[in-house]
């Protein structure tokens, strides 16, 4: 059962985005902030973006509030998530360069690591920081068609809740404000969008997810294959692709729609593939997450052979669609 302060919070971040959202698209479409089609998009035509601000306002809100009560964990979480909400937005508004965008993305991993694993050593935190960059950036590469980005929230953060029998303290909360906030969004992104999340949001979220899994991880209530199963659907498309197009000599900069969910999305619409996705996610993720915290009752080494199920689905439908490789 759904404690009261974890529905009082859903309602909050819903009823917070929906009316911030309504807002940012009033203001797109008299200040003209479109995201236009481009090779990697699947729009036709200009839409409104920077939605995410829905949801990255009062998830801000609460992180400041919690860091003021002296969490260094929420400070850093709420000081890098404002860098990558500021970039994405300027990024939305005007194009930034990745020369700027990649020190922020590092920083603000880098930040938080060092915040939420303060006695590991350098070489760890080094590694930890370059994983939650890719997890920045993926986010915004798998954020190409309508409704799947903030699905992925969803099912990350309504699978946590779920996989770990409830979730205490503030990080707890905040994955149930954000999950409102991610509802709020999806009413006006889900297919047929009225418009996107922009850099504004992806990155954020790509953050938010990313920062919560080590943070639930560091303090035993989550293993991280559990949250690597949740997430599969995103890191594992966005992983395979880039090693087909380096391996094939691509340029792995260029802007492209070889992912896995781009292929699907080709053949058969936003509807189809984000629908798909989702249950790909609650039917096939989320029962492999729930095990692999049970099988064994004391999660070790054996519990990373639980990512083999659950990214096989993944890497044959890559292999077979070819995923990575031009049209």
């Amino acid at each position: 059962m759904v404690p009261d302060v974890a529905v009082t919070l859903l309602v909050a971040g819903f009823g917070a985005a929906l009316a911030l959202v309504a807002l940012v698209l009033a203001g797109t479409r008299r200040y003209q902030v479109f995201a236009h089609p481009n090779e990697r998009s699947f729009h036709d035509r200009p839409k409104p973006t920077a939605g995410g601000i829905g949801f990255v306002v009062p998830v801000l809100g609460f992180l400041a509030w919690i860091a003021a009560a002296g969490a260094p964990a929420a400070l850093m979480l709420a000081v890098g998530g404002a860098a990558l909400a500021a970039v994405g937005l300027w990024d939305d508004v005007r194009e930034v360069a990745p020369s700027l965008r990649m020190p922020v993305h590092l920083l603000a991993a880098g930040g938080f690591a060092a915040a939420a694993l303060p006695d590991w050593p350098w070489w760890a935190l080094g590694a930890v920081t370059v994983a939650l960059a890719w997890q920045i950036n993926l986010y915004n590469f798998m954020d190409g068609i309508d409704g799947i980005a903030g699905s992925q929230c969803l099912v990350f953060l309504v699978g946590a809740q779920v996989v770990a029998g409830g979730l205490p303290g503030w990080s707890g909360d905040l994955a149930w404000l954000a999950c409102g906030g991610a509802l709020g969004f999806l009413v006006f992104n889900f297919p047929p969008a009225r418009l996107f999340m922009g850099d504004v949001g992806s990155g954020f979220l790509g953050f938010l997810t990313g920062a919560l899994a080590l943070l639930w991880w560091q303090q035993g209530l989550l293993h991280v294959v559990a949250s690597l199963i949740l997430l599969a659907g995103f890191w594992l498309d966005a992983s395979y692709t880039l090693i087909v197009r380096l391996v094939t000599g691509q340029p792995f900069t260029q802007a492209h729609r070889s992912h896995l969910y781009q292929k699907v999305a080709a053949k058969r619409g936003h509807s189809w593939t984000t629908a798909g996705f989702l249950l790909y996610a609650i039917f096939w993720l989320l029962p492999l997450a729930w095990l692999a915290m049970r099988f064994p009752d004391e999660p070790g080494p054996t519990t990373w052979l639980w990512l083999v199920p659950a990214g096989l689905p993944v890497l044959i439908a890559a292999w077979r669609l070819r995923a990575g490789l031009p049209a």
